[in-house]
């Protein structure tokens, strides 16, 4: 959406004096480093890791000091404010807590310090899952940052409420047919709730791009966004995910229109829902449970259940999940390297991994974690979603893939709003082509 230069002038030079403001000090003082980080909604986990993490850095370094310097903002807007202080050498803090998902188009505009040659000094890097290490690494080969956690996805479903609609509580559906086999028997006798959850509004940002169409397309023939070489526009398979939605949407089986353009509903709504058992299927991350716990739902694993999110007709490998997760990055104009990646290694020890990740209800990236029991006690699911990890995806790692998002995100509320699949998808295909260019394209 365009906006009013003028409105934009002043946003700038509002945000440019604040993020000065949160800039001195660390910059000025060679023995302090600052950590910037996400902190609102569902994140109080990642604040908690950061308190924790500063205090046995300075204790372990005495003299030393760290500013954390967490940004309150809805995720959109924490990359965005993140983006914004990269900027300038004044305002750029030393440690960042990075999306996987941001990291190639930071490392296009020079913000990020390659980590290569201090992670070969660094012994704990061969613990990590080697799929893992991926979310971390740019599209030049080089990694950027060190992945904190991971996740995969698929289908959380209500025992109980498919017990109540003849549905088999040790659900296991084969092909998307199945699913919407078993949204339309919940739709039909549970009129009152919600037979298929998506991720579908605008608010949502890539949760609607990578929990909800990725799901489906990297579970088509087609199989992906980007093969290696070319981005798959036009592509059948995201018609075809279009078209699931569109289904899906037209037969009433996900939630309403309303609490898909009410920006509070994944943030309130959703999980209420849940635990209140007015959602039948729930396609959403391994990380909903963490969100359950905290909301004080203690008990959610009496009626929750989760399978594996099925390809579109069952062909090989019969079962399709996602992979995302968060690093630590050092800034490029960072004057104390050395001191954020001391930094980054004393987060990222099994033990303050094994702690997050528990808390969080997230998936650890070192192997050692992943195994450990009191991550594997933590969640009676953790070792279903960890298995996931043998066959997971990434989202493509090319700096243009966060436009591409936002076009597939503008895809899905087109559909939502009634257009149909296959023209949403040709547009879609059209808008691809004008950001990567049409050479870097093929059909497929």
């Amino acid at each position: 959406m365009q906006r009013r230069t003028a409105m934009s002038v002043l946003i700038t030079a509002t945000l440019g004096f604040t993020l000065a403001a949160c800039g001195g000090g660390a910059a000025d003082d060679p023995n302090t480093i600052s950590v910037a980080y996400h902190r609102y909604g569902n994140t109080q986990q990642v604040d908690q890791w950061m308190q924790r993490v500063k205090q046995q850095y300075e204790q372990a370094n005495p003299g030393k000091t760290v500013k954390l310097d967490p940004v309150v903002a809805p995720e959109a807007e924490y990359l965005s404010k993140l983006q914004l202080r990269m900027r300038s050498t004044s305002t750029a803090p030393d440690v960042l807590y990075e999306d996987s998902f941001n990291v190639n188009s930071d490392v296009a505009a020079g913000y990020l310090e390659p980590l290569d040659d201090r992670l070969a000094q660094w012994p704990d890097w061969q613990h990590y899952i080697d799929t893992t290490k991926q979310a971390g690494k740019a599209a030049d080969g080089k990694t950027y940052g060190v992945p904190l956690d991971t996740d995969t996805r698929g289908l959380w479903y209500n025992r109980e409420l498919f017990a109540q609609v003849g549905l088999p509580t040790d659900w296991q559906p084969r092909t998307w047919d199945d699913v919407l086999a078993a949204a339309r028997q919940v739709k039909q006798r549970r009129p009152d709730a919600i037979a298929m959850d998506l991720a579908l509004g605008k608010a949502e940002g890539e949760s609607v791009s990578m929990q909800t169409v990725e799901m489906l397309l990297y579970g088509t023939e087609t199989g992906t966004l980007h093969d290696g070489q070319k981005w798959i526009a036009p592509s059948k398979g995201f018609a075809d995910a279009m078209g699931f939605l569109s289904t899906a949407l037209a037969e009433g089986l996900t939630q309403s229109k309303a609490q898909i353009a009410d920006a509070q509903y994944d943030k309130v709504q959703r999980d209420e829902l849940a635990r209140d058992g007015k959602v039948a299927i729930r396609l959403d991350g391994s990380f909903a449970s963490g969100n359950w716990q905290d909301s004080g739902w203690q008990d959610w694993a009496r009626t929750m259940a989760a399978a594996p999110m099925p390809t579109q007709h069952g062909q090989a490998p019969g079962t399709v999940t996602l992979s995302g997760g968060w690093t630590l990055a050092i800034s490029s104009a960072s004057e104390k390297k050395d001191a954020a990646f001391e930094f980054i290694k004393q987060a990222m020890s099994k033990d303050n991994v094994v702690e997050y990740t528990t808390a969080s209800g997230n998936l650890p990236a070192r192997e050692d974690a992943a195994a450990d029991p009191r991550v594997l006690g933590a969640n009676p699911l953790n070792e279903f979603w960890i298995g996931l990890l043998d066959n997971t995806h990434y989202r493509p790692a090319l700096p243009e893939y966060p436009k591409v998002s936002q076009q597939i995100q503008q895809a899905v509320l087109d559909v939502v709003a009634g257009r149909p699949p296959d023209e949403v998808a040709d547009q879609w295909a059209q808008e691809v082509s004008r950001i990567v260019q049409p050479a870097n394209t093929r059909a497929g």
